[in-house]
C-alpha cells in the first residue's frame, strides 16, 4: 500500500474528473459532467495546495453541490429544444391522417387501420368501414374524430 501514499492528489483528482467526463458520454443525463467539472477544479486546488487533502475533499463536495444546482437551474431557464418534437412518437406523426375503422368504436374504444397497421383508438362513435381522422395519440392509442 506504499504506492497509495505516494500518489499526488492532483493526479487523482484529474483522473477522477476525466473518468467522470468519460462516464457522462457513456451514461448521458447531464449529471456526471457537473461532478467531472468539480473534480477538475479540485485538481487545480490540489495543484496549488498539495497536501491539504481534507480541504480538497471539502472543495470537491461544495463544488459538486454548487455545480449541480447551477447546471440544473441553467437548463430549466434554457431548455434544449427538440429539432423534431414528434421523433419516436409514431402516433403523433399520424395526426391529420385518415384511418379506417376495423373494430367498431363504441363507448369511446375500438380499432382503426392506417396503412398496414391496426391501432387501438378512442374517440367518436364509428362503425366498421367508417373513415375517421386521427387527431392525436395517447401513448399507443390513437385519438380519432369523425370526418
Amino acid at each position: 500500500m506504499e504506492w497509495w501514499n505516494s500518489l499526488d492528489p492532483f493526479w487523482v483528482w484529474l483522473a477522477l474528473g476525466l473518468f467522470l467526463a468519460g462516464a457522462e458520454i457513456l451514461v448521458p443525463g447531464f449529471f456526471l459532467m457537473w461532478l467531472a467539472g468539480a473534480a477538475l477544479l479540485t485538481s487545480a486546488v490540489a495543484f496549488l495546495l498539495p497536501g491539504a487533502v481534507p480541504l480538497q475533499v471539502t472543495v470537491f463536495a461544495v463544488l459538486s453541490i454548487v455545480m449541480v444546482f447551477v447546471g440544473r437551474n441553467y437548463f430549466q431557464r434554457h431548455p434544449i429544444e427538440e429539432v423534431d418534437p414528434k421523433m419516436n412518437r409514431r402516433g403523433m406523426r399520424l395526426a391529420g391522417e385518415i384511418a379506417t375503422v376495423v373494430v367498431p368504436i363504441g363507448d369511446g374504444v375500438g380499432k382503426v387501420k392506417h396503412g398496414d397497421s391496426e391501432w387501438l383508438a378512442k374517440g367518436c362513435e364509428a362503425g366498421v368501414g367508417d373513415r375517421v381522422r386521427i387527431s392525436g395519440s395517447d401513448g399507443a392509442v390513437l385519438i380519432v374524430e369523425t370526418l
